[in-house]
């Protein structure tokens, strides 16, 4: 689904999606405002419960449109996954640089440093994350081993993630599962 430039007609923005994300603040904020006037209902005669309607009515109407544009962005969505995994860099992985290190022992906050001074150190090097050498990450801490070249695998990084809600397949395919069951009651 895409929409047209207002500008050059010929152009076609796919912005969908970031319209949808910008509606989830009013409709949060709407939430929000509803949750203040329940939190006092216990100690009145529920007349402010009048204050609702606006709020609900406005949250329906957008959520309709939300499901309607998601719905056909999904439906005419197609992935390019050779143009997915060639804008994939290293320096996506620092975090799990630090994970690395948080495996190791050390506590996330230290870690997170760390992961921040070996990507300091790869700019001044002039090179990515990954081009470190383990001499180079030892430099920075000896808990860094051999073993530190594994972060550096993408669907490494995706799989370690086995938690209710991760990003492995093996969560996703379960989440898919649970939607479709839902979806079906």
């Amino acid at each position: 689904m895409l929409i047209g430039s207002s500008l050059m007609p010929q152009k076609k923005n796919p912005d969908s999606l970031e319209l949808i994300r910008g509606k989830a603040g009013r409709v949060f904020g709407r939430c929000t405002g509803f949750m203040m006037t329940l939190k006092g209902l216990p100690s009145t005669y529920n007349k402010d419960l009048q204050e609702d309607k606006e709020a609900m009515f406005e949250v329906y109407d957008t959520m309709c449109g939300i499901l309607q544009v998601s719905a056909g962005v999904l439906s005419t969505l197609k992935v390019n996954s050779d143009a997915c995994s060639s804008a994939l860099t290293p320096d996506m992985l620092a975090t799990d640089l630090a994970y690395y290190l948080v495996r190791k022992g050390i506590p996330f906050r230290e870690a997170h440093g760390l992961s921040g001074v070996c990507v300091s150190l790869a700019e001044k090097n002039g090179c990515s994350l990954k081009d470190l050498k383990l001499a180079d990450f030892k430099s920075v801490s000896n808990v860094f081993e051999e073993d530190v070249n594994k972060v550096w695998d993408y669907e490494h990084s995706v799989e370690q993630y086995q938690s209710t809600g991760g990003t492995s397949r093996a969560c996703v395919t379960e989440q898919i599962s649970k939607l479709e069951t839902w979806l079906q009651q």
